[in-house]
């Protein structure tokens, strides 16, 4: 069950999900609205290794826009700090955003219950596009969860981005292989 506006107003009273900032504007008939943050991240080298830590570098977008182009992966934050309790939080692409021919996220669009931070978005577009930092970028839809959470993803030993942070984070798959 994805969850109505109504219902996403009373879950931000109870404190069962968290968005700042919020503005009640951006609140879809069952989803929200968050935007572009304005730090994006940049890989330093064309091929990525998925057994080290890949390095990057953090662009500012300027006011005029940034171009991104095919063939790239950047790494955007949204400008939201969110938290969800009792949900799994889903990250989609907007429509506006998609008929831009702009990808907001490869394979991570499902959160997990208890995640609390900002979204790093894994950009990617068709034909090159210039983007601007506070653009709508993506919606979060919220779905109900049946049964207990035993563990909230803050609290897995094994969870890898939940250290708070407004820029990108990188893939830390290489902490995989620390064993």
């Amino acid at each position: 069950m994805i969850l109505s506006d109504k219902e996403i107003r009373s879950a931000l009273n109870l404190k069962r999900i968290i968005i700042a900032p919020f503005e009640a504007e951006h609140l879809g008939s069952n989803s929200y609205d968050v935007h572009l943050g304005k730090i994006l991240a940049v890989y330093d080298n064309s091929t990525l290794d998925a057994r080290v830590e890949n390095k990057v570098t953090y662009v500012e977008i300027p006011k005029d826009g940034y171009v991104i182009y095919p063939g790239k992966i950047y790494l955007g934050a949204t400008l939201e700090y969110t938290e969800t309790i009792d949900y799994v939080p889903f990250l989609e692409g907007k429509s506006s955003t998609g008929r831009l021919g702009i990808s907001v996220h490869a394979t991570a669009g499902k959160g997990d219950a208890g995640f609390a931070n900002h979204w790093t978005l894994e950009i990617s577009c068709i034909q090159p596009v210039r983007i601007y930092a506070g653009m709508p970028i993506a919606q979060i839809i919220y779905f109900v969860i049946q049964g207990e959470i035993e563990t909230p993803y803050t609290k897995k030993k094994n969870a890898k981005y939940t250290a708070k942070n407004h820029l990108p984070q990188p893939s830390a798959m290489w902490k995989n292989f620390l064993k």
